[in-house]
């Protein structure tokens, strides 16, 4: 992966409010700035990679074991790994399912910016994709947090960020149009 390939799928991104137009521009500008920005350990500034899991049953969040809030799965890069790719494995270690893309490619489904709390002390330029998942219940990996599990949709807004929350309404409309 190169920084090329991160700049061009930023810019591809069709943004879908203020918020997310803000988190692009921030995004762009701190991969002009950074030298790696896929190694979370070159610079508290990194880029990470989400999804939104959809299934029948809802979808899939887990209780981040540091920040103690419900969130999407996701997490840092590897060296060379696609974001795409990280979000799937991120998906596979936190909750023991294989995902698939709904829509038979990958689909960037948000653009976020956000502070990885007080606890972690680092900024995340998260890309979101939307992933689907079997209607079978989770079971996290070794070490990863115990809580996961399906939630309704209107249950999952309830507790979510705004962020999320947004990431969820997008994922929620785009899986009930299929």
């Amino acid at each position: 992966m190169e920084r090329s390939d991160l700049v061009a799928l930023v810019r591809a991104h069709q943004v879908a409010d203020d918020l997310e137009r803000a988190a692009r521009s921030r995004f762009l500008f701190e991969l002009d700035r950074l030298e790696r920005p896929w190694d979370e350990k070159a610079d508290p500034v990194h880029v990470t990679a989400s999804a939104v899991v959809v299934g029948s049953r809802g979808t899939l969040l887990h209780r981040h074991r540091v920040l103690g809030r419900w969130l999407q799965p996701g997490g840092h890069l590897e060296a060379g790994e696609w974001p795409h790719d990280a979000a799937r494995r991120e998906v596979a270690e936190e909750t023991g399912l294989e995902t698939v893309d709904p829509a038979g490619s990958p689909f960037l489904l948000r653009i976020d910016v956000h502070r990885a709390g007080a606890a972690l002390g680092h900024t995340h330029l998260d890309l979101c994709y939307l992933l689907a998942a079997p209607d079978l219940d989770p079971v996290p990996g070794p070490g990863e947090s115990p809580e996961v599990r399906w939630w309704d949709w209107e249950s999952a807004e309830a507790l979510a960020d705004r962020s999320l929350r947004r990431a969820l309404r997008a994922a929620r409309s785009r899986s009930v149009a299929r």
